[in-house]
């Protein structure tokens, strides 16, 4: 895979998990990254992370769901960076329950971080890259896109993003920005042990468990997204636009 040197990407919910995996992979192929999260000191360890393996980072305090925020976000990165290149929207929250238990605080929060906030971020960065004639945008679906019980909001909201993907796609393709999705299975991170522990369910056996039903025999790490996502904003993905990956270890 080419270098990423020179370039410049804002990885949302970059504080932990898939986002900071994403930030950091980025990072190491000398993309210089902007952590956006709720509040700039979430986005710290992430940042000394990049800055210990010699890249350069800033943390950036945003509510994806807020519009004079995220435009704001956008302008500060490219104060700093001098461009925009790379976006990647995956901030996300769970309100998980089944519907008739479901609030409308839950459905509208999930829509809300999940869905606008990748529309808000989306229609600042575009207006920069379609001047430049370059971008690379990525957004986090899930395989619940495909249904999950207890995840009417979520499930929606990530098969939205599958839509939207394709939309962006046709859309700003004529500009020389290619817009892919990708749609983690189970990876292990704080929002998956979240859900077991709602459930009732011992971590380490769910995993185990989920182990047994992927084909590869395994679960994943945010390690394995981040991977795709960097390959997506490189220039070998340049023919690449309107898909969704699937990286769930051949399970759908």
């Amino acid at each position: 895979m080419s270098s990423l040197q020179g370039k410049v990407a804002v990885v949302t919910g970059a504080g932990q998990g898939i986002g900071a995996a994403t930030a950091i992979r980025l990072a190491a192929g000398g993309a210089k990254v902007a952590v956006v999260e709720l509040k700039e000191e979430f986005g710290h360890n992430t940042v000394q992370a990049i800055r210990a393996a010699g890249g350069e980072a800033i943390a950036i305090g945003c509510n994806v769901t807020n519009g004079t925020e995220v435009e704001q976000a956008v302008t500060h990165t490219i104060e700093r960076f001098g461009r925009l290149d790379i976006l990647v929207n995956n901030a996300g929250v769970i309100r998980d329950n089944l519907l008739f238990k479901m609030s409308e605080d839950d459905w509208d929060t999930v829509m809300d971080v999940h869905l606008k906030g990748s529309f808000l971020f989306s229609r600042a960065a575009q207006k920069h890259m379609v001047r430049q004639r370059y971008g690379k945008i990525v957004n986090t679906s899930s395989t619940s896109a495909l249904g999950n019980r207890g995840q009417a909001n979520y499930s929606a909201a990530k098969a939205g993003l599958q839509g939207f993907t394709k939309t962006l796609a046709i859309e700003l393709g004529p500009f020389n920005i290619n817009v892919n999705a990708v749609a983690p299975g189970f990876i292990v991170t704080a929002m998956t042990k979240e859900t077991s522990e709602r459930m009732g369910v011992d971590f380490e056996e769910r995993q185990r468990a989920a182990a047994e039903q992927i084909p590869l025999r395994r679960v994943g790490q945010p390690e394995d997204v981040a991977n795709v996502i960097a390959f997506l904003a490189s220039d070998e993905a340049s023919y690449v636009s309107g898909q969704v990956i699937y990286v769930s270890g051949g399970r759908r």
